[in-house]
Formats: C-alpha cells, sequence, structure tokens
C-alpha cells in the first residue's frame, strides 16, 4: 500500500516538470506577440511645397529643315543629272534635265498657233472672219501655252532652296519610271537644307499651355560631349495624340558650323521657369517589387499608411511629386518606412 503510494506521487512530481517548461514557453510566445503589436518608431517631416526650376528633357532626331524629293511629273528618259552627292547648290540652280523631244514638239506648235491667232486676230478687225473660229484658236493657244510652260518646268529642274545633295538615285540616260527604287523614293535627286536644322519634340500634354513660339531649348549630341546647342521653338502643332497623350513641336536650330547633321540622336531641355512644386526626400520613395509602381508612407492617427506617388523631376536627392495621393501637410515617413505595412502601428521619434 505504502509502496503505492509512492509510486503515484513520484508520477504526479514528474507530470508537473514535464509541464512547468511548457508554460515557461507559453509565456515566451505571449511576450513575442506584444512584440509584433507595438508601436514602431519612425520619423516624419511635413510634406510641403518649395519653388523649384523645372526644366523637362526629351530624346529627339536632328531633321533638315526643309528636305525635298526632286522628280518631273511624268515618266521619261533623264537627259543629264549636273549634281552628285555632297554638292552643294543655290537657289535656281539646274539639277537634272529630262529628255525634251515632246517639249520641242509642244512649242512648235504653240508658235504655229500663235502666229495663227493674230491673223486672225487682224482678219477680224475688218470683219473678213467669223468670231467662232477666233475663239476656238484662241482657247487652243491658251491650252498649248500652258502645255508648254508645264513642260519647260518639269524638264528641267532647278533647286528650291539652297542646300545640300543627300541622294542621287539614277544616271544620266536612264529610265524614271515614277516608282520608288531601291532607295524607296520615287525621285531622280534628294536635296536638303542643313542650315539651319532643326527636331521635332514630343512632349507630354501636361505642358500644353506653357509651350509657346519663341521658347529657347537647349540641345546636346552624343558626339559632341563638350558642346551645347541653342534653338528656338518656331511652330506648335494645335492636336494632342491621343494614343501618346503628347503633342509636337518644332524647335530651329542654328547650324553655321554644319556640326549637326540629319540624322543625329540629341536631348533637348526645355526650362519651364520657377514653379511651386511638391518635392520630397528620395529615400522616402519607395519601389514596389515586380512593378514600377511607387509609393510613400504618411502617419495619420499614429498608423503608417501608403499612398501611391508619381515622380517627376529628379533635384539630386530629391524627387518632384506630380502626381497620387500626397498632399501638402501630411506626414511624410523619412526613416524605418523600407519596415513598415499598410495600416502599422508607429510611433513619432525625434530627430
Amino acid at each position: 500500500m505504502n509502496r503505492t503510494i509512492f509510486t503515484l506521487i513520484l508520477a504526479g512530481g514528474i507530470l508537473l516538470a514535464s509541464c512547468a517548461p511548457k508554460e515557461k514557453k507559453a509565456g515566451a510566445a505571449d511576450a513575442t506577440t506584444a512584440d509584433s503589436v507595438a508601436a514602431m518608431p519612425v520619423k516624419v517631416i511635413p510634406v510641403s511645397k518649395t519653388m523649384i526650376a523645372r526644366t523637362i528633357d526629351y530624346t529627339s532626331t536632328i531633321q533638315a529643315y526643309e528636305e525635298v524629293n526632286l522628280a518631273p511629273s511624268t515618266p521619261g528618259r533623264v537627259d543629264k543629272i549636273y549634281v552628285e552627292v555632297g554638292d552643294r547648290v543655290q537657289q535656281g540652280q539646274k539639277l537634272f534635265l529630262m529628255d525634251r523631244t515632246q517639249y520641242y514638239a509642244n512649242k512648235i506648235q504653240f508658235a504655229n498657233l500663235e502666229k495663227d491667232l493674230a491673223r486672225l486676230d487682224t482678219l477680224l478687225k475688218v470683219g473678213s472672219v467669223k468670231e467662232q473660229l477666233y475663239d476656238q484658236t484662241k482657247a487652243q493657244y491658251e491650252v498649248m501655252k500652258t502645255n508648254v510652260e508645264f513642260m519647260e518646268e518639269n524638264t528641267l529642274l532647278e533647286a528650291p532652296f539652297t542646300g545640300i545633295i543627300t541622294g542621287k538615285y539614277l544616271e544620266d540616260g536612264e529610265l524614271y519610271s515614277g516608282a520608288p527604287g531601291m532607295s524607296g523614293k520615287a525621285a531622280i535627286v534628294t536635296l536638303m537644307q542643313i542650315n539651319p536644322v532643326k527636331i521635332t519634340v514630343s512632349i507630354s500634354e501636361q505642358y500644353f499651355p506653357l509651350i509657346k513660339n519663341g521658347m529657347k531649348v537647349r540641345l546636346t549630341a552624343d558626339v559632341y560631349t563638350d558642346k551645347t546647342f541653342e534653338g528656338t521653338i518656331f511652330r506648335v502643332h494645335p492636336t494632342i495624340d491621343a494614343m501618346s497623350r503628347t503633342f509636337q513641336a518644332e524647335v530651329r536650330i542654328n547650324n553655321g558650323s554644319e556640326l549637326l547633321r540629319p540624322g543625329m540622336f540629341a536631348r533637348t531641355y526645355i526650362d519651364m521657369g520657377e514653379v511651386e512644386a511638391v518635392v520630397v526626400p528620395s529615400s522616402a520613395v519607395l519601389l514596389q517589387e515586380g512593378t514600377n509602381e511607387r509609393y510613400v508612407f504618411v502617419v495619420e492617427n499614429g498608423i503608417a499608411v501608403r499612398k501611391p506617388v508619381t515622380l517627376g523631376q529628379r533635384f539630386d536627392d530629391r524627387y518632384e511629386i506630380t502626381g497620387g495621393d500626397l498632399k501638402e501637410g501630411d506626414s511624410l515617413v523619412t526613416d524605418g518606412q523600407a519596415r513598415l505595412v499598410n495600416g502599422r502601428k508607429v510611433e513619432i521619434s525625434e530627430y
């Protein structure tokens, strides 16, 4: 009997000993849970607006100020091309001559009609010919005069402006068919004006009210790392592209030294003057992993609130905020934000 009681007491002691550590672990777990809901210390600054010098920049391609692909109005044989690629030509200079057989025939016919009309005019005055015959001859004369003038202009083509020949697609004696050749152009020669040159910039629609003719533009080209060029906006297109939400502005750049050439890659900078904007430390802006979404945390009533933002221009270690839910007066988290989640309880620490 005594042995049985002893056995029961020993078993009870072992059971109590085995339960004691479990109670301790439960207490530790409770302490961990309490820590997880504790307020996280953060530092904040008030969001405010400041004056910034805004400059917008875009990439573009340099273009000829004027470009024309010259060809006759009708197919025919090329009699003579007076220029080669790279030749500089003046306005009015002869570029190429087409076969003029038909032109000479029309010119002889026109001369005969001119004589006939002069005779009929004399006879009409003395009443020796009907007015109807005179009118018919005069109509033929006017039609032939127009044809001769047209063929004269379209068989000997001249430079419409001063420039440089950048393409020659046929040789003397070849037939111009009117269809695009291997160059992809239905032309005999191409003429470009490269002083000045121009660029066409596609600008975000938000700047449409601010872009005006006469605004100055700075330009750099990758091939000239130590040079900056200046241009002037001379044409603003009146419509917005519905797909890209941009509009186009054309910029004229003086190119007296002819360093800039059509086809070069360029970067353009347009100074928009000083504007008032929200600017925040770049370290406060976070990036959603796997996306391009940018966001910040603000503190509202002791709770961390995540707010998406749209970034504008960067100024050293600060970002301009151009869109999103961030507003003036918000308490922006600038330290501790990387460990926050939306809705987390926070405690503002002093700097």
